[in-house]
């Protein structure tokens, strides 16, 4: 059975355990798709470090916006919702699920919940965002099968350390 429920200190290194195994497959495909300056320059200490650095200053900025699943007494995902009340919108900021429990409908309780959040208060709409790299399709998938559509942006990146 799953069950949601907020996020508490105790959790923290079990929770950055789980994301980056939920994201291993992932940047080895970035690292691929991506130009190697750019790959360099977000992960000069490797994407693992990144990712536990930036998911560690979410877990310990905001913990009152991230929400944990459990299915049993086992973690198997997290999520972070923050809100944009200029906009009025509701972000799904970091959506992570454990490989062991990826296909099983964790993602989709975690999106619905973030998004209950975000309509409770006050929010008119929802957004996450995501790579377009191979190592991103699942995310992708996930995200349009629940409803959410494509805003088309295109983000260019320009090696500066040659010439000009």
């Amino acid at each position: 059975m799953l069950k949601i429920l907020p996020f508490v200190t105790e959790l923290r290194d079990e929770v950055l355990a789980l994301s980056l195994r939920a994201w291993g497959p992932v940047f080895p495909l970035v690292e691929k798709t991506v130009p190697p300056f750019v790959y360099a320059a977000f992960y000069p200490g490797g994407w693992s470090k990144r990712q536990y650095d930036d998911l560690a200053a979410v877990l310990d900025g905001e913990p009152e916006n991230v929400d944990v699943a459990f299915t049993g007494e086992r973690l198997a995902g997290w999520v972070c919702t923050r809100l944009h009340t200029e906009d009025r919108m509701g972000e799904i900021y970091v959506l992570a699920v454990d490989p062991d429990s990826q296909r099983q409908g964790v993602g989709r309780a975690l999106m619905l919940h973030s998004m209950s959040r975000a309509k409770a208060a006050g929010m008119g709409m929802v957004m996450v965002e995501t790579g377009d790299d191979p190592g991103h399709a699942p995310a992708r998938q996930a995200y349009e099968a629940n409803g959410f559509e494509r805003w088309p942006v295109a983000r260019y990146f320009r090696d500066l350390t040659g010439p000009l």
